[in-house]
């Protein structure tokens, strides 16, 4: 059974961005059903930015294409942020954010959570 949480500053932004786009609760539910099938994704729309190899097994930094409903095909969309721990079957939820805002993923805070979670 897969588990999801996220860091603070992810639920901001959640919190933030779905004053802007309404429908973001169940794109993100929906998001959550995606994952649990494929963890890394099948296609263009996932990026692995990081892998790295603890001790308590492997872990992925991947970057994904969030589909919102309110947006319906325009560009730039919304990309999430999220860590998935291969042994544990976690994701975590680092960043979110939208493309017109920000061309990239916060590496800093990437840097940051690794750190936290002792990789």
């Amino acid at each position: 059974m897969m588990k999801f949480s996220d860091i603070p500053e992810f639920r901001k932004e959640l919190k933030q961005l779905g004053k802007r786009y309404k429908s973001l609760p169940e794109d993100l539910q929906e998001f959550r059903e995606v994952v649990f099938a494929d963890p890394l994704g099948n296609n263009k729309h996932f990026h692995t930015i990081t892998n790295v190899d603890a001790q308590t097994g492997p872990l992925f930094i991947v970057k994904a294409r969030l589909f919102c409903g309110c947006l319906k095909r325009k560009k730039p969309s919304l990309r999430i942020v999220y860590c998935y721990f291969e042994q544990e079957q976690h994701i975590e939820f680092i960043e979110l954010y939208y493309k017109g805002d920000k061309e990239r993923e916060n590496q800093g805070r990437i840097k940051k959570y690794l750190k936290s979670v002792g990789r």
